[in-house]
């Protein structure tokens, strides 16, 4: 007999298409940090560079440190090619950057919640898609906030998952992906992600050997990874496919 499916999801890429209010939340608080950006805005060349580089982009606050680096007028390649290096070279401020982040999206949220909101889009049919999973065992796993995901399903009139695992939580995804196969011995644990670096972490370790990967084609990545999961074997999905299963 086939077994269960119990989804545990990422969020960012996934679910939601949250590049925009990201860029955003970051120039926000790049603007409370360096006194030349105050009372700025990006512009439009800006939130689409921000887009190129969302891929590169693990947890949040991260965006505050690329659009300082678009604002000083750094090119999205010569960053591309120094990611790690401009990392270093903020390393003294990441507390701080870790700690706006959260407490200005909270302020955008409180001040004008539909337009935050509205920032924050599920993918077409996504919204859909997760009504029917109610009553089922699924997950959220990400490393956003978890008070964000909440209120953006919410929003979405979408009955909240078993659990979400969020940044919060200080907790690897192969750790809650270890959870869930204690958790649901009987049924098979779907691990959905659009981070290729991610799913080989998980595939690496042989205690999720038996976790299903999907790597998802319409998330945060770059036509590379794509290339380079392809090679490795792991299944990639398209949205249609998601939605259907």
């Amino acid at each position: 007999m086939k077994q269960s499916l119990v989804y545990a999801l990422d969020f960012d890429g996934v679910l939601c298409d949250s590049a925009v209010e990201t860029a955003l939340t970051g120039w926000k608080v790049a603007t409370q940090v360096w006194p030349d950006m105050a009372g700025t805005t990006p512009n439009d060349l800006q939130i689409k560079q921000f887009h190129a580089l969302r891929p590169h982009l693990k947890t949040g606050y991260e965006a505050v440190i690329f659009m300082r680096l678009l604002q000083q007028g750094e090119t999205v390649e010569h960053i591309q090619a120094n990611i790690q290096s401009f990392f270093v070279q903020f390393a003294s401020e990441v507390p701080l950057l870790k700690s706006l982040f959260g407490k200005t999206r909270d302020q955008w949220i409180q001040n004008e919640p539909e337009e935050w909101i509205a920032m924050n889009v599920l993918f077409p049919g996504v919204a859909e898609k997760l009504r029917q999973l109610a009553g089922r065992a699924w997950y959220i796993v990400t490393t956003k906030q978890e008070r964000f995901v909440e209120k953006i399903l919410e929003a979405n009139q979408i009955e909240l998952p078993s659990d979400i695992y969020g940044l919060d939580r200080r907790i690897s995804k192969s750790a809650v992906l270890t959870e869930l196969i204690y958790m649901h011995p009987k049924e098979k644990i779907c691990f959905i992600e659009d981070r290729l670096a991610t799913l080989l972490k998980v595939r690496s370790n042989e205690d999720l050997s038996e976790v299903e990967l999907q790597f998802v084609d319409w998330g945060y990545n770059t036509e590379q990874d794509r290339e380079k999961a392809k090679e490795l074997g792991i299944p990639i999905i398209a949205l249609p496919e998601f939605l259907v299963e």
